[in-house]
This record gives C-alpha cells, structure tokens and sequence, in this order.
C-alpha cells in the first residue's frame, strides 16, 4: 500500500503597490480561438460557438470570454503602412455589432493585439499606437485584451518588456469601458514578477502547451505539456491571487489531436480531466482552446462541473501547492484553502500503474485541530460521511481524485 501524507503549506501573499483596474476577481473563464482554428475564424464560426457554448452549459458554468486570437484583423502588414481594423471578409458587421451580439447572450468578446509593428502571425501591432488602440478596444465594447509581444519583443530585456507592457496597460485603464488585460511573454522575463505591477490581470508562464499529457521532454524544444505547465508553476504560486493570475496556458481538453495549430497527438479522458483539475487548483484562467460545438458528454460533464470550477473561481484567490511528492514524483498530492474554510486536496498520480493513496488531516502534519472532517470527492459528487482515519482511494494511471474536507467540530 502506498501512503501519501500531505502538509499543508500556506502560499505566501505578494504585497506591491501595483496598478489596478478591479478586473478578474477571481480567474477569467471562456474560450479562444487560436488553438484550434489558428487564423480561419470569422463571424459566423464566433455566433456558432456562443450558440453552443450555451446549448452545452458552458456560458451559464461561467465561460462567458468569447476571444478571437490573431487573424481577425484586416491587414498583413506593418502598422506604419496600415490601420488596425477587423477584416471585412471574416467579419463583415464588424466588431463592435459582434461585440454586442455577444453581450446580448450574456457573453464577453475579447480581441488579440501585439506591441510590435506586426503580430505574431504577421498583422498589424500597435506599436506607437497604445492610445488609439485601447480607445478603439473600447468604443467597440471589447472586454479582453491578450497583448502578445512574442515576435517582436522575444529578445527583449526584462525592462523593454515591462515598458511594453505598462504602455498598453495604462491606455486601457484610461477608457471608461473595463478591459482585462492579458500580457502575454511566455514566461519569459520572470513576467510573473512584475506583471501585476504594471496591470496585467493574468499572464503566461511558460512557452505555448502542447496537446500531450506527458511527452518526454519539450516538443520541438518548445512546447510544454500538461505536467511540464504544473512543475514550472510550483515555485511561482505566490505570485497569483485576486486580480492578478498565473496563467497556465489554454485548456485542450477535447482537442483530441486535432489542433490545426498546437503539436501533440492528443490525451485520453482521464488525462484531459486531471488537466481540468489541475488548472482548477492554481487558480489557472480556464479559456478553452478546442471547437466547442462538438463534444462528447463526457467533455461535456468535464468542462461544467461546478464543483471544480467553485475551486477555481473561490473568492481567496488562493493557488494550490505542492504538499507531497513522493516515488520519484510518481505520487503528488496538492492542497488550497478555501474561503469556506474547507481545503481542497488534489491526488495525482503520474505513474504508469493503478495506486492506493490516502487522504486525512493529520493534526501533526497539518497543524489543524481536525479530529473528524466530512469529505466529498468533487468528481464523483459524493459525500462520505464524518470520518476520523484516513480515506484510502485507488488513483488509476494519470488520473486525478479531487477531495474537499471540512472541520466538524
């Protein structure tokens, strides 16, 4: 029998005087275009994916970001020779009636731009721009910005992309109309340091992920997997909180191998949803990268738990840590506070083989006066009852069981 005994440790609370628009209280949750359809998006894909995304629960669990990455725009060009605007092919009511289309169903539109003279696929940036851009943001009604400097700042120093960065942050805060603000640097730069400081309400913190679950090493030397995104953030989570995020990349689930963007050959159910309930447990924003409109129902029953999603969008803000690692980082387990006063508790096991791993609140490890708790497995939707020993539960090979426990006194 393998045993895990976890220790509850308190993620330290970063306190800097930093700029603030209010925004993302708790993680943003929607969905992106980029994964999955790279720069073939256009107006009536976006109305189709809204519609599904309320046909399947997703608006009402909370994903209400609807964000068209790059491509959306008109011009292939420099912005010295061309004007930001949408293309009139792809959308050709404009963004401002599709942002109000979106805001009709109860959805939020978010756009993408770069501080450079092009983006990331080559359209116009916003270099020199930041005023003009962020008043037209907002007389559109957009309500998310992911401002990605990957080309034309990949080499940058830390201070040429805080300046970047702090450019278009204070363009946005000065509109009246509230705009998150995603700054995307691939975790280049220690970005989390020094993100927050400058408005940004989430950022990226590392290289783009990959649709694998465990593949060896960095696919093509860059991208990272599920558990690659896990480790980087381990050391990094008191850097996240209400207002400020980690961000841990788009969710593939459901992406099944068939993003015309991403590499990677796919996950299996269990793997996708230990991802969902790893990205619920640090606080990750939850931006679907796949095509909505066709899942299965166990994607479905995966991406609308709200018993998860309650982890995620607690009001604490608070990102789970590591508490336990033990064979060889086979068998983890991960634990967060949460506002109630329960702790959520993540047994992951990275293995190849169906383990035996336990879960209790040992008064000497925890330091917690818990001589009986309740416990509900969040997955399973299902209490078990006042205990007072430890809970033994089979993990099966890259599964994760997600537990709330609550102090009976």
């Amino acid at each position: 029998m393998l045993v895990l005994t976890t220790l509850l440790v308190l993620a330290a609370v970063v306190k800097v005087r930093c700029l603030s628009n209010g925004l993302a209280m708790t993680p943003p949750m929607g969905w992106d275009s980029w994964n999955m359809f790279g720069e073939q998006i256009n107006e009536t894909l976006v109305r189709q994916t809204m519609d599904a995304m309320e046909k399947f629960g997703l608006r009402n669990a909370g994903f209400v970001y609807i964000n068209l990455d790059d491509g959306w725009q008109h011009y292939r060009a420099n912005r010295t020779d061309k004007p930001l605007e949408a293309d009139p092919v792809k959308f050709p009511s404009g963004i401002k009636a599709l942002a109000e289309y979106a805001h009709s169903r109860g959805f939020k539109l978010g756009l993408y731009g770069a501080p450079g003279q092009t983006t990331c696929s080559g359209f116009t940036g916003s270099e020199g721009k930041e005023k003009e851009d962020a008043a037209l943001y907002a007389s559109w009604g957009v309500d998310h910005l992911k401002y990605d400097s990957c080309c034309s700042h990949m080499f940058a120093t830390k201070a040429q992309v805080q300046k970047v960065i702090l450019d278009m942050s204070t363009a946005l805060m000065n509109q009246t109309h509230p705009i998150v603000y995603h700054a995307c640097h691939c975790g280049w730069q220690d970005v989390w340091e020094w993100a927050a400081v400058e408005g940004a309400n989430h950022w990226r913190i590392g290289q783009d992920i990959s649709d694998d679950f465990n593949y060896p090493g960095l696919r093509d030397g860059y991208y990272y997997d599920v558990l690659d995104m896990i480790d980087r953030g381990n050391n990094i989570t008191k850097y996240s909180g209400p207002g400020h995020w980690n961000d841990y990349d788009m969710l593939i689930v459901n992406l099944n191998g068939k993003s015309t963007q991403l590499v990677g050959t796919g996950a299996s159910n269990t793997e996708y949803r230990t991802h969902f309930s790893l990205w619920c447990m640090v606080a990750s924003p939850l931006l679907i990268g796949s095509d909505v409109r066709y899942m299965d129902n166990y994607t479905v029953e995966t991406l609308t738990n709200k018993e998860m999603i309650a982890i995620n969008q607690d009001p604490l803000g608070n990102a789970a840590v590591k508490v336990a690692d033990a064979y060889n980082g086979t068998l983890q387990s991960y634990a967060k506070n949460i506002s109630d006063g329960s702790i959520a508790v993540a047994l992951i096991n990275r293995g190849t083989e169906t383990v035996i791993m336990g879960t209790m609140p040992l008064i000497k490890d925890w330091n917690l006066s818990w001589p009986t708790y309740r416990l509900r497995d969040l997955w399973q939707h299902k209490d078990f009852g006042t205990l007072n020993s430890t809970y033994w539960v089979e993990v099966m090979s890259h599964e994760t069981k997600v537990y709330q426990m609550w102090q009976v006194k």
